[in-house]
């Protein structure tokens, strides 16, 4: 079989000179020279590469990678639930981006089984997000140029995070799907974006990382702004569909709000764009009281 062929089904012991790092999972990837042959197996696990400065390493990624631009030239190998791991095996990577709650994880075992690292992505904080990327750059031995992204990023979010200090409170739900109709909890990156900004989230205290929700729970918690994100750039259809329901303090003000996905949805350094969307959406509902 080809998999078989191309990969032993052990990992060796790390030298003593190996290139280690400490991946969201909390276990050390060792590599014994620096990864040259990169698969990310998520548009954000992408992205993270590239602002790493290692994106001419990239020879995988999946479906809807499609930051930066170039990245679209890049051969997929499926889509981030839904892996072809022949075509995978055949581009020979020496290290695998994973995304710890996002790719199946009996591909990611089977991919780990065949020889191949993988270092499992999936910050929770903003710094996590520059941590990331300068894993990353170790790993890939682009330390200088991820150093200064991730950087750049940190910086801009302490900012961010002290102008709106003392920010009014505004109650938020943030829609993250529609079939099921679903949303996020305080511990969730998006979560922490929303608290960033002075919003409230009226979800923020579920169990779940990601809970799923009904029409009539946004009812009673009746927020006073909505914030759709999705999977496309624009998604009007999910604002208007809570328009049924004049009396939602959110539609009464027309605080009916989208954000690109791309922008909030990715633990990448364009989620400091996204914050600022984010922040302004809240401060045009601050206006409006």
């Amino acid at each position: 079989m080809l998999i078989l062929a191309l990969f032993g089904l052990g990992v060796g012991e790390a030298r003593a000179d190996s290139l280690c790092a400490s991946d969201d999972r909390s276990r050390e990837v060792c590599l014994e020279s620096p990864a040259t042959r990169i698969a990310a197996l998520s548009p954000g696990a992408t992205e993270l590469v590239y602002a790493a400065g290692a994106g001419e390493k990239v020879v995988a990624v999946v479906a809807y990678s499609d930051y930066p631009p170039e990245a679209q030239e890049v051969q997929s190998v499926g889509s981030h639930t839904r892996m072809d791991l022949e075509a995978l095996v055949t581009l020979n990577p020496d290290l695998v981006i994973g995304w710890a709650t996002g790719n199946p994880p009996e591909q990611l075992e089977t991919i780990e089984a065949l020889g191949m690292p993988v270092f499992y992505i999936e910050p929770r904080d903003f710094e996590g997000v520059s941590s990331a990327i300068e894993r990353l750059a170790l790993l890939a031995d682009t330390r200088e140029a991820g150093e200064y992204v991730a950087a750049e990023f940190r910086d801009g979010m302490a900012e961010l995070t002290k102008r709106y200090a003392d920010a009014e409170p505004v109650p938020v739900f943030y829609q993250v799907w529609d079939e099921p109709l679903m949303t996020i909890n305080d511990e969730h990156l998006i979560g922490k974006v929303l608290t960033l900004c002075g919003g409230v989230n009226v979800f923020g205290e579920l169990s779940r990382l990601v809970p799923r929700i009904d029409d009539e729970s946004v009812l009673a918690a009746d927020p006073e702004a909505i914030l759709a994100g999705g999977m496309g750039e624009e998604n009007r259809d999910w604002l208007t569909h809570w328009e049924q329901y004049p009396s939602l303090t959110a539609v009464e003000r027309d605080n009916l709000f989208f954000v690109p996905p791309s922008l909030i949805q990715r633990p990448t350094p364009r989620l400091l764009e996204g914050s600022r969307l984010f922040c302004e959406k809240l401060d045009r509902a601050r206006d409006k009281r």
